[in-house]
């Protein structure tokens, strides 16, 4: 990390439960500052979205979580930050290990596996106290076809990287991460000033696919994802020619762009 950065301190630590409780924890304490980073070489108890698990074998990924305190951005926008890590995950690995990534809405990381769409990686971003977010992100590095948690999944080495590197993979990923928090806070977490909205729509996977939105209270939507909206909500056309913007959701992606 270079001198002046956002990057205050990088931790590193051979076995955790989860990076973000532990993140979440120190920031609480006040024992974490904005920028620090927080990578483990297994997470035992890692978590996805709804409370999913996420599990891997030892060194065979990019576990980690950074604290980012954007006191300048209203909160009504920080909505953007795990679509803006998205961004800078997927920047950051194509020039690094020379994958193409593509973004699934809100927050999966998808490679290509001999043509099949795969997931190997996702972003998890949780409140820190009053002002800040820890922002969680896992990836599948190394994993071969027998070790993958379900064969819907992806990684890195499976998509054909040209490297495995966990190190400079990070660097990578946490350099671009830094270049987009920065255009983003600049513009005071306007996605389309700073060109976060237009950058995520060119990299997302979701648009111009046919989808099905599983919502809170059991409700689903079916329709056309048409775009992704200033407030970083996916827009779905539905058969009924409504447009709804869905917030918070699972997608299914139901077939090809």
């Amino acid at each position: 990390m270079h001198e002046g950065g956002l990057w205050s301190e990088v931790d590193v630590v051979q076995r955790t439960g989860s990076t973000n409780s532990d993140l979440v924890a120190r920031a609480a304490e006040g024992r974490a500052a904005e920028g620090a980073v927080l990578v483990a070489e297994e997470q035992t108890a890692g978590r996805g979205r709804l409370d999913r698990q996420w599990t891997a074998p030892p060194r065979s990924g990019l576990f980690f979580s950074v604290l980012l305190t954007p006191g300048e951005v209203p909160v009504e926008r920080w909505g953007w930050l795990p679509l803006l890590t998205g961004v800078a995950v997927a920047t950051g690995l194509s020039r690094a290990a020379g994958v193409d990534t593509a973004l699934k809405w809100p927050n999966d990381l998808l490679v290509t596996v001999r043509g099949e769409e795969r997931k190997a990686g996702g972003i998890l971003a949780e409140r820190a106290g009053d002002g800040g977010v820890v922002i969680g992100v896992g990836i599948n590095v190394t994993l071969k076809e027998d070790e993958l948690p379900v064969p819907t999944a992806g990684s890195l080495g499976l998509a054909g990287a040209v490297s495995t590197d966990r190190d400079p993979l990070l660097r990578g990923v946490l350099r671009a991460l830094e270049e987009w928090y920065g255009k983003w806070r600049a513009a005071r977490g306007d996605a389309g000033a700073c060109g976060l909205l237009e950058a995520y729509a060119a990299g997302c996977a979701t648009l111009g696919r046919e989808v099905r939105a599983e919502l809170p209270g059991d409700r689903a939507v079916v329709g056309e994802a048409v775009a992704v909206d200033g407030d970083g909500r996916l827009v779905l056309a539905t058969g009924e020619g409504v447009q709804e913007p869905v917030g918070a959701g699972d997608i299914v992606h139901l077939r090809p762009a």
